[in-house]
């Protein structure tokens, strides 16, 4: 495992670290495919019951490391081919991963690290955070989920005015437009944010795992078609031990405490 990727399960929380700080946590070949393999072990590690991606230092991501690209003995095109493969498979594992992920953006995310950070079911953005889709500056066509994820938050004309220009935007802007979730103080930005994801870890895991993809299917189907998988869903979880113990909870008047399924 490449050591710029540090993974940390604790009570239920599978915290992903990208350790690249004099970069901006820039990405290279080993360092994406290790985090693809990472996030693909935390979302199927049943002890795992949320996931938190955060950057170390200053950035969140800031995409691909470009210098190292152009070191490589392969062409350009190939190199591209292979990092794109890990990075996509690591956007997939954190969309569909059947428990909560929260992508904590403690800096600047840049290009393929704005992926990253939209992968999130919950985007936490410092106060410092900014985020800049620049490809257009160097000529490049977007990746990393980015042209999936954005349009369905902020829109099409939005999306094309932020792809186009490549200017960045504040984290207070990008919760505005509803890109992020919620703008914590940057002073102490990793301790909420941890407190927040560890919340989640405590949660009805199945609930949450089935609420998220219903919320992914609602993309795609027809209303009677939804609604049939909500039945199923509801029904499913009507059956489960974090059901029982919530409702024996809300009639004894106190916090329930799941298990996760």
């Amino acid at each position: 495992m490449d050591n710029r990727i540090r993974v940390v399960t604790e009570n239920g929380l599978g915290t992903v670290t990208l350790a690249s700080p004099g970069r901006l946590n820039a990405f290279d070949g080993p360092m994406i495919a290790a985090l693809a393999e990472s996030c693909a072990m935390l979302a199927t590690d049943a002890t795992v019951r949320a996931i938190m991606l955060i950057g170390e230092g200053h950035g969140f991501c800031s995409g691909l490391d470009l210098k190292w690209a152009a070191q490589q003995q392969t062409s350009m095109v190939e190199t591209a081919r292979r990092v794109t493969m890990d990075l996509h498979g690591t956007v997939t594992e954190l969309r569909r991963a059947p428990k909560p992920v929260v992508t904590a953006v403690n800096g600047p995310a840049a290009g393929a690290g704005v992926g990253l950070a939209l992968s999130g079911d919950v985007v936490l953005a410092s106060s410092d955070a900014r985020f800049s889709l620049a490809y257009s500056k160097i000529g490049l066509a977007p990746d990393g989920g980015t042209t999936y994820l954005l349009p369905r938050l902020v829109g099409e004309k939005r999306s094309l005015a932020l792809f186009f220009s490549g200017d960045a935007i504040s984290a207070d802007e990008a919760k505005s437009i509803g890109l992020v979730t919620q703008v914590l103080p940057s002073e102490r930005f990793a301790e909420e944010a941890r407190e927040f994801a560890s919340k989640l870890a405590q949660g009805p895991t199945l609930a949450y795992a089935l609420t998220k993809q219903l919320v992914l299917d609602s993309m795609r189907e027809g209303l009677e078609t939804q609604m049939e998988k909500e039945r199923r869903a509801i029904t499913q979880t009507f059956a489960s031990e974090d059901y029982n113990s919530g409702v024996a909870a809300f009639f004894g008047k106190r916090a329930p405490s799941f298990v996760g399924k």
